[in-house]
């Protein structure tokens, strides 16, 4: 396994993911996924004439991005038992096509839960854009294997 153990987890840790550049064809994929074909999302004829004035990913397609980029740091490969909660998600500012998500993780709480074999980990997350602008943010409760005895 190559995750961290919940014990090797402590308050205040961060954890920076690489980037992932947001493209035409991961919002349509996505909307294929989902079945969400709003056409902010899909319509650039629309989108120019909304707030916006071109579009935008959806703001789930950002969150399931972080979720993937947090993943492949390795942190948690393997000694990950659930994703129990996304607390207070709050959608700040959109992502474009071609704009480069990157999510920064810190952890702000733990719980040793021995009756599973593990413990609580609640991390606050923030998905920024290529300039470092907080687009997205919560929290995660994540449930964490114990060290093996």
């Amino acid at each position: 396994m190559a995750g961290l153990y919940f014990e090797e987890f402590s308050i205040g840790q961060t954890v920076k993911t690489a980037g992932r550049t947001i493209s035409e064809d991961a919002i349509f994929s996505f909307a294929g996924l989902t079945g969400d074909f709003n056409q902010i999302h899909t319509d650039a004829a629309f989108a120019s004439k909304t707030q916006f004035g071109q579009r935008v990913a959806h703001g789930l397609l950002g969150m399931s991005i972080s979720l993937g980029l947090i993943m492949q740091t390795g942190l948690l490969e393997g000694t990950v038992l659930a994703f129990r909660e996304i607390n207070e998600w709050k959608f700040v500012k959109p992502f474009y096509i071609g704009d480069t998500a990157h999510a920064v993780l810190t952890v702000s709480e733990t719980k040793a839960l021995p009756r599973i074999g593990g413990g609580s980990l609640i991390a606050a997350v923030e998905v920024l854009n290529q300039n470092d602008e907080v687009c997205q943010r919560g929290s995660l409760n994540l449930l964490v294997l114990s060290k093996p005895k």
